[in-house]
């Protein structure tokens, strides 16, 4: 076989893995799990948080319809944290002639109690065909009609009206209470642009039903939009290639959600004001899993599992990467472990807490064709052995300082943000920071995060890891620093290699 035959059968194999060359069907989709109990391991059986991931695939059914009928009444389940930081809280209605009415509330606290000022924006919405870039996902065509500005006090009226007139020499004076056009279709003059507006969001839908085997006849319905750009400046070009947490349907959030209730009544001149609630000191300690299967920008699909050890400052990540938006269908496994520095309040962001991650050791496991060839294939020992990949068996990458096939070199240090919070059922929920959008990594002070990834579950308070049978994953972002679509640029540099030999 030519070298350039292999490039080509490789490639081939990469974008089946990722999905690029699968067409979604314009149905419901049910996806069938694979028995993890076999791919990573008999610790599942015995394991409370193994138990949990594996419930991801198995304890609940999930079907999407695509494209997804997104008519109805969707809001968030809490305060949620956008980059900058910004604390807000969504309440968007969908309507059958394809028109919507969001509604944007933003606050002063990261509790979202005490409001600052609303965003009414009204447009049309035509969801069209399952994405190119997001597996799992719909892609959308919108059109703004107007975008409507309300303030609550007279302090922030005055701040938004210096950020308005540098924007687009505003003239008005602005009032609280009192509702201003920022933009409207046909307008010459647009103001969105002082506040980083952008419905891009919008371009990238999912609608998520949920049923449980035990009671087939609740089913949660969550609507998930696109991510926003982790700098401001690049909200209005961002085009999609993740999610916010999800909005709930009003006629299926669960009564626990008491967000959801308040927000659901809310208007544009009666802001939601969430129940007050005190930040308690964050305690790292025990085991913490994902609560869904988890989508990253760069077409990766992913579930985490953080053991953090009571007195040593060390911690472990073990990530399971998939090619499937449902998390059914593994591709390979990294197992991190390091150490982290105590945490300190941030000044930057409300309720967080500010920690320093270092790795130092860590293992790939290649659980599918494509990824172990892709390992064998990368020159030189710069990823374990040479060669040496096989798939299912894991392999210590710590003697050749990582692996550069994956992006990923040792030691490597990120500067992080934590914040811990419960969810409307009880739960301790761990946040950590969001992953810059562009693929780089948090590596300097002030490219700590200002925003959080979707939250992680307490499993367990047992400092016991998950063993060595199976192992998984790396970094506290991701899993692993690198660019969208890494491994479609770890192939190119492969072909790189080839060539230039």
């Amino acid at each position: 076989m030519t070298t350039t035959v292999l490039l080509l059968l490789l490639l081939f194999l990469l974008l089946m893995t990722v999905g690029w060359c699968e067409k979604l069907p314009n149905k419901s989709v049910k996806s069938t799990p694979v028995q993890l109990d076999k791919s990573y391991g008999k610790l599942y059986k015995h394991n409370q948080c193994h138990y949990m991931l594996k419930h991801l695939q198995d304890g609940e059914q999930i079907s999407v319809h695509m494209p997804p009928d997104i008519t109805g009444h969707w809001v968030s389940e809490s305060c949620e944290v956008r980059p900058g930081p910004e604390f807000l809280t969504r309440s968007y209605h969908f309507f059958s002639n394809h028109t919507f009415q969001a509604l944007q509330f933003y606050y002063k606290d990261n509790h979202c109690t005490k409001p600052s000022y609303t965003l009414l924006i009204e447009g049309s919405l035509h969801p069209r065909q399952a994405s190119w870039l997001v597996r799992g996902g719909t892609k959308s065509d919108y059109q703004l009609s107007r975008v409507l500005l309300v303030s609550y006090s007279l302090p922030v009226a005055k701040d938004l009206q210096v950020k308005l007139e540098m924007a687009c020499g505003l003239t008005e004076h602005l009032e609280p209470d009192i509702s201003y056009e920022l933009w409207v279709e046909g307008s010459d003059r647009d103001c969105t642009h002082g506040l980083s507006f952008s419905m891009q969001e919008l371009e990238l839908l999912r609608m998520e039903r949920r049923f449980r085997p035990n009671e087939p006849e609740r089913q949660a319905e969550e609507l998930f939009v696109g991510d926003v750009h982790t700098e401001r400046t690049q909200r209005r070009n961002h085009r999609p290639t993740g999610y916010q947490p999800p909005l709930q349907n009003i006629k299926t959030y669960v009564n626990s959600c008491v967000a959801c209730q308040i927000i659901s009544v809310a208007d544009v001149h009666h802001p939601p004001v969430l129940p007050s609630r005190t930040d308690h000191p964050l305690h790292l300690y025990g085991n913490w899993v994902s609560k869904r299967c988890e989508v990253r920008p760069g077409v990766l699909f992913l579930t985490r599992h953080f053991v953090f050890h009571k007195e040593s400052n060390i911690w472990e990540g073990h990530y399971y990467h998939y090619s499937d938006p449902v998390c059914r269908h593994p591709t390979f496994s990294i197992s991190a472990k390091g150490h982290y520095s105590p945490g300190i309040p941030s000044t930057t962001v409300m309720g967080g807490t500010e920690y320093t991650f270092t790795v130092t050791q860590m293992k790939v496991t290649p659980m599918d064709v494509a990824t172990t060839s892709l390992l064998n294939v990368f020159s030189g020992d710069e990823c374990g052995k040479h060669s040496s990949w096989k798939q299912g068996f894991q392999q210590d990458v710590t003697p050749t300082s990582g692996c550069a096939a994956l992006g990923i070199r040792l030691p490597h240090t990120e500067y992080e943000l934590f914040y811990m919070g419960r969810d409307s059922a009880g739960h301790r929920l761990l946040f950590n920071g969001q992953r810059p959008t562009n693929g780089s990594s948090p590596d300097r002070p002030h490219k700590r995060a200002t925003s959080y990834q979707p939250p992680l579950v307490h499993c367990s308070a047992g400092q016991k890891g998950i063993g060595t049978e199976g192992d998984h994953h790396f970094v506290l972002g991701n899993g692993y620093n690198t660019k969208p679509q890494g491994l479609v640029y770890a192939l190119i540099v492969v072909a790189l290699v080839f060539f230039v030999k």
